[in-house]
């Protein structure tokens, strides 16, 4: 079989070991009792499948992931949270799935400004999600609340995720199942 036929198979099997991780670690986080939500575990298995596969495969992961995490084990509760996450984790994966593999050079500098800008553009479209489903429920979503639930709340999550994912992208780099260096096909196109 050839490249070309064989990598939708192989993005395909990775984003399901990334969806098994996803509805996996959860409960070892949740052994920590004071911050275990707060690591945002599911989070990483989608920031990986993004990288790794792709923005497609990133952004359907990272949408069925809460939802079928949800349906399988109650946590998160659906409605607002696993739907609202549910929009979150999709727009990381393909945010960081499409910025890095348009990125110039794919080295861990330019993994850094994808994830920050995954990081963001997720958390903005997780509070616009929320406000819109309080508003439905007649509840409202106030300025604090998404500062807490986007950011104070996430910190040691977001420590773990700028620490983690990189390593692990080393890691592959090293073992040569993920390469760093210059993106010869964007390159190609803007005549380098």
């Amino acid at each position: 079989m050839d490249e070309k036929r064989k990598k939708p198979i192989i993005n395909l099997t990775l984003s399901a070991m990334f969806m098994a991780i996803g509805l996996v670690l959860p409960f070892l986080t949740g052994q920590i009792k004071q911050i275990g939500s707060m690591l945002l575990p599911m989070h990483i298995p989608v920031f990986l499948c993004g990288l790794i596969c792709g923005w497609q495969y990133g952004l359907i992961v990272g949408f069925i992931l809460p939802i079928l995490r949800s349906m399988l084990f109650g946590m998160p509760i659906l409605f607002p949270t696993g739907i609202a996450m549910a929009f979150e984790l999709a727009t990381y994966g393909a945010v960081i799935g499409w910025l890095y593999s348009h990125s110039r050079w794919q080295c861990v500098i330019a993994l850094y400004r994808c994830m920050i800008a995954a990081m963001l553009a997720g958390r903005l479209v997780w509070g616009v999600v929320q406000v819109l489903l309080l508003g439905i429920n007649g509840n409202g979503f106030t300025w604090k609340m998404f500062i807490a639930g986007a950011f104070l709340n996430a910190i040691p999550g977001i420590i773990l995720q700028l620490i983690l994912i990189p390593a692990i992208m080393v890691a592959l780099n090293r073992t040569g199942l993920v390469r760093f260096g210059r993106n010869k096909a964007l390159l190609q196109n803007v005549g380098d």
